[in-house]
């Protein structure tokens, strides 16, 4: 039984996750803006409803890990935020919207949860390959993309700093998964994956993948986009 951090449970992917990880018997802590019904009543699942961007409602997880867990197994940074807009028209205010969740959010969230982080521990963030040096790019995502290149590079860093502690950092770059956010930037695009097809990817790997990788990027995609 592991102790598990979710971040993006209201729908898609990470809402999947919370509900396959749970339902594996491992104990959730379920974050996102808007705390999903379906949630709620697990026995397996807390809930906190949290703003990435927000440096009080970050240390009300650390209150949590605290007072419930005193450590934490597996943290999985899935939250994400997309602008998708051709790039003349991006603006400051939508570049920090996206990378406050998806880099500053990813940042943030690990150092408050490194006191609780111990050997066997392992921090998976979910990038896009869009994020992936030399692959395929689309208009209108330049924020949201670049902002995923960052993360990447970050989790990498981590990795090399938290080695001698036994902390693993690996990122999933995946492709298309028909959620919500995929509807956002690619309207009326039907992926092959599915989002709770993804999250059983992404809880296994979760569970397991720190025995044979640790910063590592493993790209998960089976079409284009």
């Amino acid at each position: 039984m592991k102790n598990i951090i979710i971040t993006g449970t209201s729908r898609g992917i990470g809402y999947e996750l919370a509900l396959q990880l749970a339902g594996a018997g491992h104990k959730v802590l379920a974050l996102s803006r808007k705390i999903p019904s379906g949630l709620l009543g697990n026995e397996n699942i807390s809930c906190l409803s949290v703003d990435l961007t927000s440096e009080s409602d970050l240390q009300e997880v650390a209150h949590f890990i605290k007072s419930a867990w005193t450590h934490v197994d597996i943290l999985i940074h899935n939250a994400g935020s997309l602008v998708n807009k051709p790039f003349a028209q991006l603006t400051q205010d939508d570049f920090e919207k996206v990378y406050k969740v998806n880099v500053f959010g990813v940042a943030n969230l690990t150092r408050v949860c490194l006191p609780a982080l111990q050997k066997g521990s392992h921090v998976v963030s979910i990038s896009s390959m869009g994020g992936i040096q030399g692959s395929m790019k689309f208009a209108g995502l330049a924020a949201y993309s670049s902002s995923k290149g960052a993360v990447i590079t970050l989790s990498e860093l981590l990795a090399e700093e938290y080695k001698e502690q036994g902390i693993a950092f690996n990122v999933l770059a995946l492709g298309a998964v028909n959620t919500e956010m995929l509807q956002e930037a690619f309207p009326g695009y039907e992926a092959p994956t599915s989002a709770a097809e993804m999250a059983g990817y992404i809880a296994h790997f979760a569970l397991t993948g720190n025995n044979y990788h640790n910063g590592k990027i493993i790209q998960v995609s089976s079409s284009t986009p």
